[in-house]
């Protein structure tokens, strides 16, 4: 089987349904969460011969596979709900693990900007990407249906993503990189 089909020649590709220009707002959602998905990838692939980070890591390989379900999700032209992989049950996942590993972290005060150890920053990427493809989401679903479990998803993932990238500082001993011009924003509970 080749690779090329060149069907996509012409500046238009296929989803589930029809055939759309490349940068149609379904390309652009789903095409954000698979940049995404690469760089949870690369992100495993700086911790994951590091016995500290193996939780995270295998957390991270299954967040991968939701990001796959996500992006099919996605790709259908019309409503199909039997059809959907994604359900509001894996948000509930994410928040279970943020809870966890929220626990390790110390409290916050101040905003954080991205940097520590190479781990935490690279989960600093996957975070600010997240959070464009939750921006294509919204974009697609002002004019058109979607799972709104995938949003969902994708907004808890976010969150988990900043959770972890500071879990992965603390586990490698290396403090949280604070906005030094910020007062403290955030309380003690």
């Amino acid at each position: 089987m080749k690779i090329y089909t060149k069907s996509g020649d012409k500046g238009k590709t296929s989803v589930i349904g029809a055939r759309v220009p490349k940068d149609d707002d379904r390309i652009e959602a789903y095409g954000t969460i698979d940049e995404l998905n690469c760089f949870v990838g690369q992100a495993i692939s700086l911790a994951e011969t590091d016995s500290k980070y193996e939780d995270l890591c295998k957390e991270l390989r299954q967040i991968q596979q939701e990001l796959f379900d996500c992006g099919s999700d996605l790709a259908f032209v019309k409503i199909e709900e039997g059809n959907y992989k994604v359900s509001a049950e894996l948000a509930g996942q994410l928040e279970a693990w943020i809870d966890l590993h929220q626990e390790e972290n110390p409290q916050i005060e101040r905003f954080i900007i991205p940097g520590g150890s190479p781990f935490s920053s690279a989960l600093h990427v996957c975070r600010t990407v997240c959070r464009r493809a939750e921006r294509r989401m919204v974009t697609l679903g002002s004019h058109t249906d979607i799972n709104p479990a995938v949003r969902l998803y994708m907004n808890r993932l976010s969150d988990y993503f900043f959770v972890i990238a500071r879990t992965a500082n603390v586990r490698a001993g290396i403090p949280d990189v604070e906005y030094i011009r910020s007062k403290k924003v955030f309380r003690s509970k």
